[in-house]
């Protein structure tokens, strides 16, 4: 059977605007900004009434989730990427702090944080979960179905499932742009996974 899954990026944070990597616990809420800017883009985002439906643990995935409508599964596999030691830190402060590593990390898709999780390893990570559940929905379902699925995540998330499913090398990270609430369509079928443009 083939599967149509629209990942959707949460909606921004305070934590985004003030250029800060999110806390490690990831409990802070939406704020209003945030809680309006769903709102605003409700009514354009084609997410199907049939579609299952997977959820960052984050509370900014889980609200964007619950504003959007959806009744979501959490999926610790859908979780933004560990940025180890620089969790709740300001991008500017690491600039000055810790400029080299900070900018082997932009560049290179094997660095990570101290603690935290490569590029790669997202990749890998997020490539398993789509193979996952490729096999669980072939498994389920009539096999000239197609299985609508949504997943509320992390920009970097999206990132690594264009890279995954398109095979390419992770060093292309940092070409793909991602906005708040930005959707990409990924379709599963007996060749494999494909990227499609987000349907309106």
């Amino acid at each position: 059977m083939d599967i149509r899954l629209l990942l959707i990026s949460h909606a921004s944070t305070a934590a985004m605007r003030a250029g800060r990597f999110p806390a490690a616990d990831s409990l802070a809420p939406l704020d209003p900004r945030g809680l309006a800017e769903i709102q605003a883009a409700r009514a354009s985002l084609p997410i199907p009434d049939d579609a299952a439906a997977f959820v960052s643990p984050a509370s900014c995935a889980r609200e964007t989730a619950l504003a959007l409508g959806l009744t979501a599964t959490v999926d610790a596999h859908l979780a933004d990427m560990n940025y180890g030691n620089w969790h709740s830190r300001r991008l500017a402060d690491l600039m000055t702090e810790a400029p080299q590593a900070l900018a082997a990390w932009t560049r290179d898709p094997d660095a990570a944080p101290h603690g935290g999780e490569s590029f790669s390893q997202l990749v890998k990570r997020t490539g398993g979960w789509l193979e996952a559940l490729n096999e669980r929905t072939s498994h389920a379902s009539q096999a000239n179905e197609t299985r609508n699925v949504v997943a509320v995540t992390h920009a970097p998330v999206l990132r690594a499932s264009i890279i995954s499913v398109l095979g390419a090398a992770p060093a292309v990270f940092p070409q793909i742009e991602i906005a708040p609430l930005s959707v990409i369509e990924l379709r599963c079928s007996r060749r494999g996974w494909t990227w499609w443009p987000a349907s309106r």
